[in-house]
């Protein structure tokens, strides 16, 4: 006697994966066990829902069009969004859908990333992070200077940018170690962070280099911008054998006087910083 196959919802119930079908309406017909496992709906008390009910509300509207793209014989057939589980907090899903036409059913896969998402933001924070201050990068910063002169550009506006070079801060690895340095390394950066504005980007280029991004700001205000952090750079910093007493020489340079792209910007408020006497 010839085998027969077991029903095909015990099969799909074997799935890690969640399985929905849904009439063209969005009406759910059926889901799989594991549909319960990630949002803690069982089937029961689904079927007959809308499955955009269970759907994060900033995550709606984008998934509307996906699901009438898919129908129309366009959209992705791989997308992501966030549900709602039972619990309340937000799922990470990546969905696998198929329109049939014939059926007018979709039939959507659906795998939980939360894990994959955190590790992708991990993966985008380090490289775009310094490390050890936690401030943007040289990658980072570049990417928005690109972005902030574009906008500038087409607006007609300004953007400056600061160079900042610690003064006397070999001596500091030197005299007190390189732990001792990190700490006045990580000092300065919050120093830069709380004295500009929320729109700025404060980096780390370089050992005991930094550089402001401040977009929309001409050379009057960026050269008050520097005066102001000079003064809280030299608040004497707490170290093992005594406070130190920081300084700084910082060179400026705006878009467009003193260039228009990012590389000849950076070299401009290099140049201005070696050639400035700092804030001493």
């Amino acid at each position: 006697m010839a085998p027969s196959l077991p029903p095909l919802s015990q099969v799909l119930d074997l799935l890690p994966d969640a399985v929905c079908i849904v009439d063209e309406h969005g009406q759910l017909l059926f889901v799989n066990v594991a549909f319960e496992r990630l949002l803690g709906y069982a089937a029961t008390e689904v079927h007959g829902r809308l499955l955009f009910d269970f759907i994060h509300p900033d995550d709606r509207d984008a998934t509307l069009r996906q699901a009438r793209a898919l129908m129309e014989g366009g959209g992705e057939r791989h997308f992501r969004n966030r549900y709602l589980h039972r619990q309340g907090h937000a799922v990470d899903l990546l969905w696998s859908a198929h329109w049939l036409p014939e059926q007018r059913l979709r039939i959507g896969v659906a795998r939980e990333i939360g894990e994959l998402q955190r590790a992708e933001r991990e993966l985008e924070h380090h490289a775009n992070h310094d490390p050890l201050t936690g401030l943007a990068n040289r990658r980072r910063l570049e990417l928005a200077l690109r972005n902030a002169l574009a906008e500038a550009a087409e607006s007609s506006g300004q953007v400056s940018l600061l160079y900042v070079d610690l003064a006397g801060f070999k001596q500091v690895n030197d005299r007190d170690g390189h732990e001792a340095g990190d700490r006045v390394l990580c000092e300065v950066a919050k120093r830069l962070q709380q004295g500009v504005r929320q729109i700025d980007l404060v980096a780390r280029i370089g050992g005991d280099e930094f550089v402001v991004l401040l977009p929309g700001c001409d050379a009057g205000h960026a050269r008050g911008m520097a005066q102001q952090l000079c003064q809280q750079l030299r608040v004497p910093c707490a170290l093992r054998d005594g406070p130190l007493r920081m300084d700084a020489s910082i060179g400026i340079a705006t878009f467009p006087a003193d260039g228009r792209t990012p590389d000849a910007l950076l070299a401009h408020a290099d140049k201005a910083m070696y050639a400035s006497r700092g804030c001493r």
